[in-house]
């Protein structure tokens, strides 16, 4: 299908959005937050809600990028250009803070699924590494030249909800053994740190010599 990006492209997307995905921050804090002090149940509404605000991230993505690029394709190469920017910055500060995650317990008081939910949809669309994600790092897989732009940033905005919903839903069901396991071993999660530099590093080295592409 025309809209879905080569091989390669898929791959190399697949990979960076498992790591995103993976890698501690405010969305994974809250439905895990929400599954360990309240039940799976609380869990999956807030993992449902943070995918709802990726479905407006791509709305986002596909249609604001692809008119940037009609208008553009010099201010849209910029923006891939700054991508490389952020990956570098996101790499570093990953190597020198590490991922956070924080279970206090807070913001867990008794509350129907629906405002969970809604908690869920609020935190994901403020949540600055999801909007640096859609902005940035999306048009790095799409060509300046590609008539069918739009559709393809669409189908990578759907994919990479498509990977989180089963990925988070593991971790919500693993919950108790995967915060536990974090704790025991520091080294793990740093290890995940590193692994995420490298990946940020990697792709930023790619654009670069890419960007003419």
């Amino acid at each position: 299908m025309a809209f879905i990006p080569d091989l390669h492209i898929l791959l190399a997307y697949t990979a960076a959005a498992l790591v995103l995905i993976f890698t501690p921050g405010p969305d994974m804090t809250f439905f895990l937050g929400q599954t360990l002090v309240a039940g799976r149940a609380r869990g999956f509404a807030a993992m449902l809600g943070v995918s709802a605000g990726l479905v407006v991230h791509s709305l986002a993505a596909a249609f604001g990028l692809s008119a940037l690029l009609a208008a553009s394709a010099t201010a849209f190469g910029l923006l891939k250009i700054a991508g490389v920017a952020y990956l570098v910055w996101l790499a570093v500060q990953t190597l020198h803070h590490g991922s956070a995650l924080s279970l206090n317990g807070e913001g867990v008081a008794a509350q129907p699924l629906s405002r969970v939910f809604l908690l869920g949809v609020g935190i994901n669309l403020l949540n600055p590494k999801i909007i640096l994600f859609f902005l940035t790092f999306l048009p790095q897989f799409i060509s300046v030249s590609d008539p069918r732009a739009a559709g393809k940033l669409m189908f990578l905005g759907l994919f990479f909800i498509a990977l989180g919903i089963p990925a988070c839903a593991l971790l919500i069901l693993l919950a108790e053994r995967f915060t536990a396991a974090i704790r025991r071993s520091p080294r793990a999660m740093r290890g995940l740190d590193y692994l995420f530099a490298s990946l940020m590093g990697a792709f930023a080295v790619r654009l670069l010599l890419a960007r003419a592409d």
